[in-house]
């Protein structure tokens, strides 16, 4: 089992833009250890953290949050400029 983390990992402070698919179900890492960023690996476990379910309702390009600090789960809005 992993240890509790009290702050997530910040990866990069830019965001990833990933091509989603309509109605695929998708995992995006919110604690920031993943290997396969910005969606997760299951690398939380053990430290408090979750990943956030995504299903997206059009194929498109999504901006996803690099930095672990968005407001708005799973997407960037920008909090990495406040870091």
């Amino acid at each position: 089992m992993g240890e509790i983390m009290k702050e997530p990992v910040c990866v990069r402070k830019e965001p990833y833009e990933a091509e989603v698919e309509a109605g695929k179900l998708y995992y995006w890492c919110s604690c920031g250890l993943s290997e396969k960023q910005p969606f997760c690996d299951g690398a939380h476990s053990g430290t408090g953290f979750h990943s956030v379910h995504f299903v997206p309702e059009t194929s498109e390009t999504v901006v996803f949050c690099a930095c672990k600090k968005t407001k708005s789960p799973p997407f960037c809005d920008g909090s990495h400029g406040k870091l």
